[in-house]
């Protein structure tokens, strides 16, 4: 019997504690998995590499050159894209901490 009077404490326990523990978790391990995909860290520990390991005489400068440049582009559209990954990860995380706010708000006004 004395559950029942606990389930409000129990609710926002796990709404509040739980779940967006949870959620980061979550959001974490997606953010590793984008990682892997685009290679970002990658792309920044190479920056400075020349393009394919190329080596050869004459070569080395234009193939520097070359690899900072096509990987200055896909930094740039990996760091757009992990903007716009995080902005919906962070949006999605507050929806969620304020919707039984909101619920309420929207029953009483």
């Amino acid at each position: 019997m004395n559950s029942y009077f606990l389930l409000p404490l129990i609710f926002l326990k796990f709404w509040y504690v739980d779940a967006p523990l949870g959620m980061i978790g979550y959001f974490s391990s997606l953010n590793k998995a984008f990682f892997e995909l685009f290679s970002l860290p990658l792309f920044l520990r190479t920056y400075f590499k020349p393009l394919k390991n190329e080596y050869r005489q004459g070569l080395v400068g234009f193939s520097r050159i070359i690899g900072m440049v096509i990987k200055s582009f896909f930094i740039v559209f990996d760091v757009g894209i992990l903007i716009i990954l995080l902005v919906f990860e962070l949006s999605a995380l507050a929806f969620f901490l304020l919707f039984p706010l909101l619920t309420v708000a929207m029953l009483y006004g």
